[in-house]
C-alpha cells in the first residue's frame, strides 16, 4: 500500500471535516496502516493485541477530537501527537515505567513533529523548483544517503556530473531561500 504524504493526508482530513464520508473512511484506513507500523516499531516486545488496541484507541481519539483540528497546521504532526500520548498512556498502564522517560518521548517525536513536517514540505517545495532529474539526485545523495557512484549508475550520468549537479542544485535552492527571506524581511 502506498504511504500518503502530509498534503494528501491533510486533504483527506479537510474533506472529511467538510462532510465527505468516503474521504474519512479512506483517511482512517491510511492512518490505520501508519499506526500499525508506528506502534509496531515501538512495541517490539508487546503482543499484537497491544498494537491493535492502541490503533483502535488512537483512531477513536481522532474521531472524538477531529473538530479541534486547526486547518492551518500540518495534519500528521497533530495526529501523531495524539498517537504519542496514547503510547505513553499504554506504557503507564502496563507498568513499563522505564520506557516513559524523556529520551523515549523525544525519540517518539521523530518525523511527525510539526517542525519536521513543515521542514520536509519546504524541502520538497525547493526540490520541485529544480529540474526533476536534479532534484532526484539531491534527494538520493543528500537525503537518502546513497553514494555518488550509486546515484550515477541509477541516473546514467557520470559521477562528476552527479557531484556537479548536486552542488549546483543546492546552490540554486539556497539562492531561492535567500530571495524569499529578503522579500519577507
Amino acid at each position: 500500500m502506498k504511504q500518503l504524504t502530509e498534503p494528501e493526508l491533510k486533504a483527506l482530513m479537510l474533506s472529511s471535516l467538510d462532510g465527505d464520508e468516503l474521504a474519512y473512511r479512506c483517511l482512517l484506513d491510511m492512518l490505520r496502516h501508519l499506526l500499525v507500523n508506528y506502534y509496531g516499531r515501538r512495541l517490539v516486545r508487546s503482543a499484537a493485541a497491544d498494537v491493535d488496541d492502541l490503533v483502535q484507541d488512537t483512531l477513536l481519539a481522532l474521531h472524538q477530537r477531529r473538530i479541534t483540528y486547526d486547518r492551518g497546521r500540518p495534519f500528521t504532526a497533530w495526529f501523531f501527537t495524539i498517537a504519542r500520548h496514547k503510547l505513553v498512556d499504554h506504557f503507564r498502564r502496563s507498568g513499563d515505567r522505564q520506557n516513559v522517560g524523556m529520551e523515549m518521548l523525544e525519540d517518539m517525536a521523530d518525523e511527525y513533529r510539526e517542525d519536521a513536517v513543515s521542514a520536509g514540505m519546504d524541502v520538497n517545495r525547493l526540490l520541485a523548483s529544480l529540474p526533476a532529474w536534479q532534484g532526484e539526485m539531491i534527494r538520493q545523495v543528500r537525503l537518502e544517503g546513497h553514494s555518488v557512484a550509486d546515484t550515477a549508475m541509477r541516473s546514467g550520468r557520470s559521477e562528476a556530473a552527479v557531484k556537479i549537479n548536486v552542488f549546483r542544485g543546492i546552490q540554486a535552492m539556497a539562492a531561492k531561500l535567500k530571495g524569499e527571506r529578503s522579500e519577507d524581511g
